[in-house]
């Protein structure tokens, strides 16, 4: 954590200490704020240095496209299109960089398994079922959690 975060969090704690010798409510409140900030704190620093690699396929259907749509980048990457038999690596991708890769013939259907390093090494893998026909799944208003029962396609 860095040291303005911790003194900032310190203070707030002495002076939601310091509002229960006065009022035990405002202390009460007082301390409900710091417990809240101080867990979005720490779940800033867990969301920090992670690439989001999103794979689909490009409007002719004769490639795919890969996208970071994280907040890092993405290293040693490697691409498998599963019943094409094709692979390829890609040495990194930056924050909101595009890479393409085109195919020979037109591809209906595939399976891409992404496999990548963060700047820590840590090794991740997602994969995506791409579709030709399929309507494209980038609806910014879907909740990142399937919440209350989200519209079903």
């Amino acid at each position: 954590m860095k040291k303005s975060t911790t003194i900032l969090l310190t203070a707030l704690l002495i002076i939601s200490l310091g509002l229960f010798f006065f009022n035990i409510y405002a202390g009460l409140m007082a301390l409900i704020l710091f417990i809240a900030l101080f867990m979005s704190v720490k779940i800033a620093q867990t969301s920090k240095m992670h690439p989001d690699i999103e794979a689909r396929l490009t409007d002719d259907a004769k490639g795919i496209e890969l996208r970071n749509m994280g907040n890092a980048a993405a290293f040693n990457i490697h691409v498998a299109v599963v019943p094409m038999n094709i692979e390829f690596d890609i040495p990194s991708l930056q924050e909101e960089e595009h890479y393409q890769y085109s195919f020979e013939a037109m591809v209906e259907e595939a399976k891409v398994v992404v496999t990548f390093e963060n700047e820590r090494g840590v090794r991740s893998s997602e994969s995506f079922i791409v579709s030709a026909l399929s309507r494209d799944g980038d609806d910014p208003l879907k909740p990142v959690f399937p919440l209350f029962g989200w519209k079903k396609d």
